[in-house]
């Protein structure tokens, strides 16, 4: 019998949760499986032995449904960067204390390289009695290995629901008005392009789309906005976050301070502020700025239902991998087509995940730098598809508390 631990890390998504269910899933269903324990904050959990027993907690149909439909990571999530050789070998003395085999990670860039990083330790030093299996997830959707991440189709879908009512609302006026609106992402687009599909059901959708893979020049985008308004009532604006300029330099820095997190990225958070404010000086005309925010990531009650089985099948694929003893490996969804869309579920090495990063090619992007083209709407289309049947409870959904 194999003991299996799973633990989540970094910012939440929609389907994080999915892919513990489908990691749960496999365990339960293996034969060949003991204790099936969640840690509680990720790795710092395993530091701390926190962690509590999944059969307990997850032990129904009903159980795993209501999992896969609770938003943010139900273990609880954690960013604590391995510095020091002694952290990994106190999870090694941690992990056979409790009997562990198999560890599996569910996260995004720096939890890939976690799982680099101590399945190379535990290489180098000849451990070769625990698998450590990385799972992905990123509403960001730019981890290399995988066409696309977990948790970015229902974010996806969310955004771009999001700007086909907002388009509604901001064309009942006559009065010249421009909204600018903030989608994250600090160096990959992916989410700010999935405001396209908002035009799939026939509506104008964003006037202009500016990802974090081109040069952002405040004078062309005053000179943009400008030309749409010639024709437009009103300007809708899509941006990623992290729009730099063409020395690197984040618009968001203008507003915040250089702090950063414990893996040394800047709060890049601001960016349509700032360029509220600049409409508003060079062109005078009424101006809002929106930040989505959080709710791009945890609006589960509109997930994309082939993000939820996908995320469940890289959870399956994962801890599959892990009971069949590969290590240093990430689960992977590799796509196969378009029309129809099917794909497959594979392991990649983690090594070529971790510390890279997925840009938007350029063939996605228009040359004119403000819209994306029919290669990114063929490739995100099908990612949004489908929604789920929701639980509720007293009006609202209904969740699952694991700690």
């Amino acid at each position: 019998m194999k003991n299996i631990l799973v633990a989540q890390s970094g910012g939440p998504t929609a389907a994080i949760n999915a892919t513990l269910a489908g990691v749960i899933t496999c365990a339960y269903s293996s034969g060949i499986t003991g204790k099936v324990l969640g840690s509680c904050n990720g790795i710092q959990g395993v530091l701390e032995e926190r962690f509590v027993d999944l059969r307990d907690k997850v032990q129904s149909a009903q159980d795993m449904d209501l999992l896969c439909q609770t938003p943010a990571a139900a273990l609880g999530s954690c960013r604590l960067k391995l510095t020091e050789e002694q952290q990994y070998e106190q999870i090694v003395e941690v992990l056979r204390r409790n009997q562990i085999n198999c560890f599996i990670y569910i996260g995004g860039n720096d939890s890939m390289d976690t799982v680099h990083k101590l399945s190379a330790y535990c290489s180098e030093h000849g451990i070769d009695d625990i698998s450590v299996i990385g799972a992905p997830k990123t509403i960001d959707n730019d981890l290399m290995g995988t066409d696309h991440c977990p948790g970015f189709g229902s974010a996806a879908k969310y955004i771009s629901t999001t700007f086909s009512e907002l388009e509604r609302d901001c064309h009942v006026y006559t009065m010249k008005a421009v909204t600018i609106v903030e989608v994250m992402g600090r160096n990959a687009g992916w989410l700010t392009a999935a405001s396209a599909l908002a035009r799939l059901n026939g509506a104008k959708g964003p006037n202009l789309i500016y990802l974090c893979e081109t040069d952002f020049d405040n004078s062309k985008f005053i000179a943009d906005v400008k030309q749409e308004l010639e024709t437009c009532d009103s300007v809708v604006v899509a941006i990623s976050e992290g729009i730099k300029d063409k020395d690197g330099r984040y618009v968001s820095e203008q507003v915040q301070s250089s702090a950063v997190d414990n893996f040394g990225h800047s709060y890049i958070a601001g960016s349509a502020k700032v360029l509220e404010n600049l409409v508003r000086d060079e062109i005078g005309c009424k101006v809002r700025s929106i930040e989505l925010n959080l709710m791009q990531r945890c609006a589960a009650h509109i997930a994309s239902a082939v993000d939820i089985q996908e995320s469940k099948m890289l959870g399956m694929r994962a801890c599959q991998a892990a009971l069949e003893g590969e290590t240093g490996k990430m689960a992977a969804v590799i796509r196969k087509g378009d029309a129809p869309y099917t794909v497959t579920y594979e392991t990649v090495p983690v090594s070529q995940v971790a510390n890279a990063e997925k840009k938007v090619p350029a063939d996605f992007i228009t040359p004119d730098g403000h819209d994306v083209t029919e290669k990114m709407i063929n490739y995100l289309k099908p990612l949004i598809q489908g929604e789920n049947t929701v639980i509720y409870e007293n009006g609202i959904p209904k969740h699952l508390a694991l700690y």
